[in-house]
């Protein structure tokens, strides 16, 4: 049977098809970007051997001649330019973890406080939030900085508030247990409790789930954490000989130093980062339902375990989003290090840009490092916000 003209289809035209002038602009787009790195990557190129400047990275086996006050791992002048970056990037990867631990903490306590009834206690809470959220995060570490340096005494006038432990300009000087062998026994001992507390908790939900008795593992995991290690301590030879610091010229030698900048630092991102933290964790609480906080009472919980066993696991799911972020600004606001004097990847790359005038490549690897501790942060946070979602049956 023929097919009549008016059976067919219209053709649209090319310039008529969404889908096609779509892939059209699209590639349009695409030539234009590639077009415009080119050219800036030519001329940047261009201009350095013009000038004579050397590109690439093979600076970094170079002796980097400048001193770090502040190492997580062994580090001198005559080392490379490689291992000063590295230097720099513990004391980056140090700062933040033990911030952003600190600001987990904080936050989380003046955030309950906030929503406490007690109104002297809510009230102190919301001016800490309202105070350390309106004074920029840059000049709060300038007054922790000026507050360390300038309040405080040179080291022959250092105070003593305890023995073994001294507070002058140049930090905190405290005493701490000489080397053996019987402490790092002791920490790994510490880890192997903690890896065991974790299946034991994993066990413990398991079974209460299948009989509804509760079982006291975070008890025993704590116990453990506290009795294991004084036994291998004991039977390591009970070491008790400290290394406590002593004033040698203009300085103090041995112990422990927490220096001026680490603490200034560390005070300003913490206190900072915390009071939006504090946000966050109110409006998580308050998002999950009276009646359940209700029910729970009319079972007969105390307050505590209504706050952890109901409050809290729901609460996670609408804070652990926003917390990922303030983690990320934390972890991104450790770069003003630079303006304290604190060695942090920032500072030991601004250095070595200075001197070796690599200024690109330099630049680069702030940008990689930065990148690659946000994305790893950003997993971690969405693969526990993953784990703490509520599945629907």
């Amino acid at each position: 049977m023929a097919t009549t003209n008016e059976e067919l289809p219209a053709k649209i035209p090319f310039w008529r098809d969404e889908g096609k002038r779509a892939l059209v602009f699209q590639a349009v787009a695409l030539v234009l970007v590639a077009a415009v790195g080119y050219y800036l990557f030519a001329n940047t190129q261009a201009n350095l051997q013009r000038q004579s400047i050397a590109t690439g990275f093979g600076f970094l086996d170079h002796e980097a001649s400048f001193e770090i006050g502040e190492t997580v791992i062994p580090y001198s002048a005559s080392d490379s330019y490689s291992r000063a970056l590295l230097v720099g990037a513990l004391n980056t990867i140090k700062i933040s973890f033990i911030g952003i631990v600190l600001t987990l903490i904080l936050g989380t306590i003046i955030g309950i406080a906030r929503l406490s009834t007690n109104w002297l206690v809510a009230k102190i809470a919301a001016l800490y939030i309202e105070v350390m959220q309106n004074i920029p995060v840059l000049l709060q570490l300038f007054f922790w900085y000026a507050i360390f340096y300038e309040s405080f005494p040179p080291p022959r006038q250092a105070l003593t508030p305890v023995p073994g432990v001294f507070l002058c300009n140049r930090g905190l000087i405290f005493a701490v247990p000489a080397p053996h062998p019987a402490w790092s026994y002791m920490g790994w001992t510490f880890v192997a409790v903690l890896i065991v507390g974790w299946f034991l908790n994993r066990w413990g939900r398991k079974r209460q789930e299948l009989t509804g008795q509760e079982f006291p593992a975070g008890m025993i995991t704590i116990a453990m954490a506290v009795v294991l290690p004084l036994l291998v301590w004991l039977v390591a030879g009970a070491p008790t000989t400290m290394d406590v610091p002593v004033m040698r010229g203009f300085n103090f030698s041995g112990g422990v130093t927490v220096s001026p900048e680490f603490s200034a630092l560390l005070l300003g991102l913490v206190l900072y980062t915390a009071a939006f933290v504090a946000e966050i964790v109110r409006a998580g609480i308050q998002s999950v339902g009276r009646g359940q906080i209700e029910a729970a009472m009319a079972i007969g919980l105390r307050p505590a375990k209504v706050l952890r066993l109901v409050v809290l696991p729901q609460a996670l799911r609408v804070i652990i989003p926003p917390l990922t972020t303030q983690m990320l600004n934390l972890l991104k606001n450790s770069s003003l290090a630079i303006a304290i004097g604190y060695a942090d990847f920032v500072s030991v790359a601004n250095t070595t840009i200075n001197q070796t005038g690599q200024a690109i490549e330099g630049v680069a690897m702030i940008m990689l490092v930065f990148l690659t501790f946000s994305l790893l942060t950003s997993l971690f946070m969405n693969w526990y916000n993953k784990k703490m979602a509520l599945v629907e049956r």
